[in-house]
């Protein structure tokens, strides 16, 4: 049986890149779609599941943290990498609570892909190589040290959502077509963010996402 996994990433240098070595070095695995968004890749997860998927953690309109836990609650079963450019503890441990399996930093992501995937599909779970050694320890450790912004525990999915498409620059009216709401609620839940949060500026609500990764760079 072959895996069958599914790459999102918004570069497509980097789905290339992923779907050119898979293809050339094993047998075993059938890519059987690409996105370059979370949405989308929710989107053919509900038309062809996939053993296992492999997501940019940074991708606009939803990203790779919000796409992992949507998958999960889908489907229990799914089996997700995340795939960053950060190899920091805080982005690792985001990435396992949200239920991620593994984790490869972009920069050795091409030579370790087609081991993590092997790994992840039997169950176990798979952190780059390059991640540094105290990022392993933290989670050996069950994240037990870790701690959530409390502001940030408080937001729903949908706030969480909002926040990253305001972060990206869209309107509330972009917001409520995109996701389709009324417009009210759109500002109510625009509102709602901004109080939960104690901030009153866009520039700092994209600050915000920026730093808890809600949102790429």
């Amino acid at each position: 049986m072959k895996i069958r996994v599914s790459i999102a990433d918004d570069h497509p240098i980097i789905r290339e890149g992923l779907r050119s070595v898979i293809e050339s070095k094993s047998k075993n695995i059938e890519i059987i779609n690409e996105a370059s968004n979370g949405k989308d890749v929710i989107e053919k997860a509900k038309k062809s599941p996939a053993h296992v998927y492999v997501l940019d953690i940074a991708m606009p309109i939803l990203n790779g943290i919000e796409a992992t836990k949507m998958l999960i609650k889908m489907d229990p079963k799914s089996k997700i990498i995340i795939l960053s450019i950060h190899d920091s503890r805080m982005f690792v441990e985001k990435a396992m609570k949200s239920g991620a399996k593994g984790y490869l930093v972009k920069e050795s992501a091409i030579e370790e892909v087609i081991q993590a995937i092997h790994e992840v599909f039997k169950g176990r779970y798979y952190l780059s190589s390059a991640i540094s050694k105290f990022v392993v320890d933290g989670y050996l450790r069950g994240l037990q040290g870790y701690n959530k912004n409390k502001a940030e525990t408080h937001l729903t999915k949908r706030e969480r959502e909002i926040l990253q498409l305001i972060a990206e620059g869209y309107t509330n009216k972009e917001i409520a077509v995109r996701l389709q709401l009324s417009l009210n609620t759109a500002n109510v839940h625009r509102k709602n963010i901004m109080q939960k949060l104690d901030l009153h500026k866009q520039a700092d609500l994209i600050r915000y996402a920026i730093k808890e990764g809600i949102s790429k760079l």
